[in-house]
């Protein structure tokens, strides 16, 4: 049984128009299609505001965050609204502490202030409330007195120096004042399911309607990339510490006569400067997700060259099923080995360099239609659809079991 005309209120990890795809906000729309749902758009802090001001996505935000302001935004989906929050107060910088807690208890009474008032104004006498990983207002929950049942989606580790700061404290209240937890990997599963023992693993997917695209005749190679001489190996995502920049060097280096293309936010503090310097190493500036296909249509093979390490192991990237969906030969390093049990033998798990190189020669001399059918057959498996029907009946199965009604 799946969950259908409940009202859903999804405190999300990301703004609503965030140029990536995330998570969070691809829960908001599936569970948006038999139920009401409301998406909390991330927060913006008095901080932000001031130097912000002229950026149109603060822009139209504005007129919500002052009081009383509805805070309602459509979207496409009739049934999908935005929920803009009022400004809050920049804490993070503060040490844990009480003056902290102090503080972020003013954020949250906000938060949930604004949503009980919409709750109360559209005479919503019971919802669900499900916090996306926004582990920052571990407290919003408690003061939502109208929420029946309340889920902790985990789709990340903890691994920022500003998450760290307060983020595991934090976290570990929101598990506990979670009625169940959903992890996106089965590291995170076996972590959390210690803290509580209403506790499940589904993974991430893919939005197949998206990725299909690349395999679109009249679809042009994005422009970013088009320039760049093949064969090309590309890398779509955030270019950040889970990179595993000394193999990936060792990768170029030992096939100087192949491109190498990195495409998304760049932190540059993580980045070797010999890298950057390999002249058949590039980097592209990040692209809109709808723009994900022309991008991908431009790479020979597609990897993931995570680092192999406890974070990485915690991992289960979206960009992993988007590459399937493309149909390009995928090539991964083996950071995280439950991945098999979903991708089977449709992508290549590297060990080292070595390994690495040779699965890039591999495919550009042994590809094959079949091979291609058989790496699109195991992305249709592994659709945003199909995981959010999981999600969708473990919801309805707790809703039932705490309200005594379908």
């Amino acid at each position: 049984m799946e969950l259908k005309d409940k009202v859903i209120v999804i405190l999300g990890a990301t703004r609503f128009d965030w140029k990536f795809e995330s998570t969070s906000y691809h829960t908001a729309k599936f569970l948006a299609q038999d139920n009401e749902v409301y998406y909390v758009d991330f927060p913006y802090t008095l901080k932000d505001y001031f130097q912000k001001n002229q950026q149109s996505e603060i822009s139209l935000r504005i007129p919500h965050f002052k009081k009383g302001a509805s805070g309602i935004l459509d979207t496409e989906s009739p049934r999908l609204k935005i929920l803009i929050l009022p400004l809050l107060l920049s804490i993070n910088f503060l040490p844990e502490g009480r003056i902290y807690r102090w503080l972020l208890l003013w954020n949250e009474r906000r938060i949930s202030a604004r949503i009980n008032r919409i709750m109360a104004e559209r005479g919503i006498d019971e919802f669900i409330f499900i916090n996306s990983f926004n582990f920052h207002y571990p407290g919003v929950s408690t003061m939502l007195s109208r929420a029946v049942l309340k889920i902790y989606h985990c789709v990340d580790p903890i691994i920022t120096d500003y998450d760290e700061r307060h983020g595991f404290l934090s976290e570990d209240l929101l598990i506990n004042n979670s009625d169940l937890v959903i992890c996106t990997s089965k590291a995170l599963y076996r972590d959390k399911i210690k803290k509580k023992k209403q506790t499940f693993f589904i993974p991430n997917a893919a939005d197949l309607t998206v990725s299909s695209r690349a395999q679109d005749p009249d679809l042009l190679i994005h422009p970013s990339v088009s320039d760049i001489p093949g064969p090309v190996i590309g890398y779509l995502g955030a270019i950040e510490r889970r990179i595993d920049f000394e193999m990936l060097m060792q990768v170029a280096t030992m096939n100087p006569d192949k491109s190498f293309v990195l495409v998304g936010p760049t932190a540059r503090e993580f980045v070797p400067s010999r890298f950057e310097e390999l002249k058949n190493v590039y980097f592209r500036e990040s692209v809109r997700y709808d723009e994900m296909p022309a991008v991908v249509k431009g790479f020979d093979i597609a990897m993931v060259p995570f680092k192999k390490d406890e974070v990485s192991a915690t991992i289960f990237p979206l960009k992993l099923f988007e590459y399937l969906g493309t149909g390009k030969p995928v090539i991964s390093t083996d950071f995280n080995m439950d991945l098999l049990e979903f991708t089977f033998d449709s992508v290549r798990y590297c060990r080292n360099a070595d390994e690495f190189s040779a699965a890039i020669s591999f495919y550009l001399t042994n590809d094959s239609q079949e091979a291609k059918a058989y790496r699109l057959s195991i992305a249709a498996d592994n659709t945003w659809s199909r995981r959010m029907s999981e999600l969708s009946s473990l919801i309805a199965g707790f809703y039932r079991e705490k309200t005594g009604h379908n």
